[in-house]
Protein backbone atom coordinates (compact mmCIF):
# COMPACT_ATOMS: atom_id res chain seq x y z
CA UNK A 1 0.00 0.00 0.00
CA UNK A 2 1.31 3.49 -0.84
CA UNK A 3 1.90 6.10 1.81
CA UNK A 4 -0.21 9.25 2.16
CA UNK A 5 1.34 12.71 2.25
CA UNK A 6 -0.13 15.37 4.53
CA UNK A 7 0.42 19.08 3.83
CA UNK A 8 -0.16 22.13 6.03
CA UNK A 9 0.14 24.98 3.54
CA UNK A 10 1.05 28.38 4.93
CA UNK A 11 2.26 31.64 3.44
CA UNK A 12 5.93 30.98 4.25
CA UNK A 13 6.14 27.23 4.83
CA UNK A 14 4.54 23.91 3.99
CA UNK A 15 4.46 21.44 6.86
CA UNK A 16 4.90 17.83 5.79
CA UNK A 17 3.66 14.57 7.32
CA UNK A 18 3.72 11.04 5.91
CA UNK A 19 1.67 7.99 6.85
CA UNK A 20 3.00 4.51 7.40
CA UNK A 21 2.51 1.97 4.61
CA UNK A 22 -0.79 0.78 6.09
CA UNK A 23 -2.34 4.26 6.24
CA UNK A 24 -2.82 3.98 9.99
CA UNK A 25 -0.33 6.35 11.62
CA UNK A 26 0.91 9.80 10.55
CA UNK A 27 4.47 10.92 11.25
CA UNK A 28 5.69 14.53 11.14
CA UNK A 29 8.29 15.23 8.50
CA UNK A 30 10.18 18.24 7.32
CA UNK A 31 9.04 21.77 6.61
CA UNK A 32 9.45 23.24 3.13
CA UNK A 33 10.41 26.92 3.04
CA UNK A 34 8.30 28.54 0.36
CA UNK A 35 9.70 30.95 -2.19
CA UNK A 36 7.94 33.22 -4.63
CA UNK A 37 6.21 31.33 -7.40
CA UNK A 38 5.00 27.75 -7.46
CA UNK A 39 7.80 25.93 -9.24
CA UNK A 40 9.97 25.13 -6.22
CA UNK A 41 7.00 24.07 -4.05
CA UNK A 42 5.71 21.68 -6.72
CA UNK A 43 9.19 20.26 -7.41
CA UNK A 44 9.71 19.57 -3.69
CA UNK A 45 6.34 17.81 -3.43
CA UNK A 46 6.96 15.74 -6.57
CA UNK A 47 10.31 14.70 -5.11
CA UNK A 48 8.59 13.57 -1.90
CA UNK A 49 6.01 11.61 -3.89
CA UNK A 50 8.70 9.65 -5.72
CA UNK A 51 11.09 9.27 -2.78
CA UNK A 52 8.46 8.18 -0.23
CA UNK A 53 6.23 6.18 -2.61
CA UNK A 54 3.24 8.45 -2.00
CA UNK A 55 -0.13 7.39 -3.45
CA UNK A 56 -2.39 10.18 -2.17
CA UNK A 57 -2.14 13.69 -0.75
CA UNK A 58 -4.17 15.31 2.04
CA UNK A 59 -4.09 19.11 2.19
CA UNK A 60 -5.27 20.99 5.27
CA UNK A 61 -8.17 23.25 4.30
CA UNK A 62 -8.31 26.34 6.55
CA UNK A 63 -11.97 27.13 6.98
CA UNK A 64 -12.92 29.83 9.47
CA UNK A 65 -14.39 28.76 12.81
CA UNK A 66 -17.94 29.18 11.50
CA UNK A 67 -17.13 26.99 8.49
CA UNK A 68 -16.88 29.88 6.04
CA UNK A 69 -14.06 30.54 3.60
CA UNK A 70 -11.50 33.24 4.29
CA UNK A 71 -8.43 34.73 2.65
CA UNK A 72 -6.20 31.78 3.59
CA UNK A 73 -8.82 29.37 2.23
CA UNK A 74 -8.57 31.07 -1.15
CA UNK A 75 -4.75 30.84 -1.07
CA UNK A 76 -4.88 27.11 -0.29
CA UNK A 77 -7.49 26.68 -3.03
CA UNK A 78 -5.04 28.23 -5.54
CA UNK A 79 -2.25 26.00 -4.20
CA UNK A 80 -4.41 22.87 -4.64
CA UNK A 81 -5.25 23.85 -8.22
CA UNK A 82 -1.52 24.17 -9.01
CA UNK A 83 -0.86 20.88 -7.22
CA UNK A 84 -3.53 19.10 -9.28
CA UNK A 85 -1.73 20.28 -12.43
CA UNK A 86 1.64 19.04 -11.08
CA UNK A 87 0.83 15.57 -9.79
CA UNK A 88 -1.37 12.72 -10.94
CA UNK A 89 -2.45 11.19 -7.65
CA UNK A 90 -5.63 11.77 -5.63
CA UNK A 91 -5.75 14.94 -3.52
CA UNK A 92 -8.11 15.24 -0.56
CA UNK A 93 -8.96 18.27 1.57
CA UNK A 94 -9.13 17.95 5.35
CA UNK A 95 -10.68 20.60 7.58
CA UNK A 96 -7.77 21.97 9.58
CA UNK A 97 -9.45 24.38 11.97
CA UNK A 98 -7.28 24.85 15.07
CA UNK A 99 -4.56 22.44 13.85
CA UNK A 100 -1.75 24.90 14.60
CA UNK A 101 -3.11 25.58 18.10
CA UNK A 102 -3.41 21.84 18.68
CA UNK A 103 0.17 21.38 17.41
CA UNK A 104 1.36 24.01 19.89
CA UNK A 105 -0.51 22.21 22.68
CA UNK A 106 1.13 18.90 21.71
CA UNK A 107 4.56 20.54 21.70
CA UNK A 108 3.92 22.11 25.12
CA UNK A 109 2.83 18.76 26.56
CA UNK A 110 5.94 17.15 25.11
CA UNK A 111 8.06 19.75 26.94
CA UNK A 112 9.52 21.03 23.68
CA UNK A 113 11.37 24.29 24.19
CA UNK A 114 9.35 27.21 22.82
CA UNK A 115 12.41 28.27 20.84
CA UNK A 116 12.10 25.01 18.83
CA UNK A 117 8.37 25.35 18.11
CA UNK A 118 8.74 27.53 15.04
CA UNK A 119 10.95 24.91 13.43
CA UNK A 120 8.51 22.01 13.93
CA UNK A 121 4.99 23.40 14.46
CA UNK A 122 4.02 23.23 10.76
CA UNK A 123 5.05 19.58 10.40
CA UNK A 124 3.25 18.69 13.65
CA UNK A 125 0.14 20.48 12.33
CA UNK A 126 0.47 18.51 9.05
CA UNK A 127 0.71 15.34 11.12
CA UNK A 128 -2.50 16.19 13.01
CA UNK A 129 -4.30 16.97 9.73
CA UNK A 130 -3.15 13.70 8.17
CA UNK A 131 -4.01 11.66 11.28
CA UNK A 132 -7.54 13.12 11.33
CA UNK A 133 -7.93 12.07 7.69
CA UNK A 134 -6.58 8.56 8.38
CA UNK A 135 -8.86 8.13 11.41
CA UNK A 136 -11.86 9.33 9.43
CA UNK A 137 -11.08 7.00 6.57
CA UNK A 138 -10.60 4.05 8.92
CA UNK A 139 -13.89 4.79 10.71
CA UNK A 140 -15.75 4.72 7.41
CA UNK A 141 -14.54 1.21 6.52
CA UNK A 142 -15.86 -1.28 5.32
CA UNK A 143 -17.95 1.06 3.15
CA UNK A 144 -14.63 2.22 1.63
CA UNK A 145 -13.93 5.86 0.96
CA UNK A 146 -17.14 6.87 -0.80
CA UNK A 147 -18.34 10.43 -1.17
CA UNK A 148 -21.63 9.51 0.49
CA UNK A 149 -19.74 9.04 3.76
CA UNK A 150 -18.02 12.43 3.67
CA UNK A 151 -18.73 15.98 4.70
CA UNK A 152 -18.94 17.50 1.21
CA UNK A 153 -19.53 21.15 0.58
CA UNK A 154 -21.34 22.04 -2.61
CA UNK A 155 -19.60 23.45 -5.66
CA UNK A 156 -21.58 26.68 -5.19
CA UNK A 157 -20.25 27.15 -1.69
CA UNK A 158 -16.70 26.29 -2.70
CA UNK A 159 -15.92 27.26 -6.27
CA UNK A 160 -12.65 25.66 -7.32
CA UNK A 161 -12.99 22.74 -4.92
CA UNK A 162 -15.87 20.97 -6.56
CA UNK A 163 -15.77 17.21 -6.20
CA UNK A 164 -13.10 17.53 -3.50
CA UNK A 165 -13.70 16.18 -0.06
CA UNK A 166 -13.51 18.57 2.85
CA UNK A 167 -13.43 16.35 5.87
CA UNK A 168 -14.38 17.84 9.19
CA UNK A 169 -13.02 16.04 12.24
CA UNK A 170 -15.91 17.42 14.27
CA UNK A 171 -18.40 15.45 12.18
CA UNK A 172 -16.93 12.02 12.94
Amino acid sequence: MARILGLDVGANTIGIAVSDETGTIAFPGQTIRRQEGWRRDMAAIRSLIVGREIGEIVVGFPLMMGGKRGVQTEKVDAFVLKLRNSVRIPIHLQDERLSTREAERVLAEADEARSDWKRVVDSVAACLILQAFLDRRRSSLPDTDSDSESDCDSEEANPGVSQQRILNPGSI
